[in-house]
């Protein structure tokens, strides 16, 4: 893939960059998954009467699921992002982070601002090829970071070992 520079100047492999937010938002979409399952079956599905307006494979129960998804994905990302990690579980794990375009931590508005994309998945589809196809001031960005003024940076080498320990004082 292609290697190009970030806004701070350091030289990025964009392919690999791409590939590991891909990883890191399966990561992150797998518990999460279950915890939409849990609360639209308990909140909805277990309702009586709800069989009759939404039903099992319908319009009703899709839009339902897929606005609880939107809604928990975007409070997720949002306050953890914001946090002290600067990171969702799935970005810690695989070595990234979300700053701004100068390197300091994103405050939660900006934050916020980065995830609305996440609302419903075409819009997040949109926001990653508009972010791919188009050159703003970090080629890390999607189209809702350039907004945002926030960029994802690699924080350490995925997978990486720690480092060792100093050796001990003679």
């Amino acid at each position: 893939m292609s290697t190009q520079y970030g806004s701070t100047g350091q030289q990025v492999d964009m392919g690999n960059h791409w590939l590991l937010r891909i990883v890191a938002a399966i990561i992150d979409g797998i518990p999460w998954s279950i915890v939409v399952y849990i609360i639209v079956h308990v909140l909805f599905l277990s309702q009586p009467g709800f069989w009759i307006w939404a039903g099992w494979l319908t319009w009703g129960y899709w839009i339902i699921w897929m606005f609880v998804w939107g809604i928990i994905w975007i409070v997720y990302y949002t306050v953890m992002e914001a946090s002290s990690w600067q990171a969702s579980l799935g970005k810690r794990i695989l070595g990234l982070r979300v700053q701004m375009l100068g390197g300091s931590k994103a405050p939660f508005g900006k934050t916020l601002m980065r995830n609305l994309s996440k609302i419903f998945w075409p819009v997040l589809l949109i926001d990653w090829l508009i972010g791919l196809a188009t050159r703003g001031p970090d080629p890390r960005q999607r189209y809702f970071d350039r907004i945002a003024g926030t960029t994802v940076v690699s924080a350490k080498e995925a997978f990486a070992p720690p480092p060792p320990p100093p050796p001990p004082p003679p």
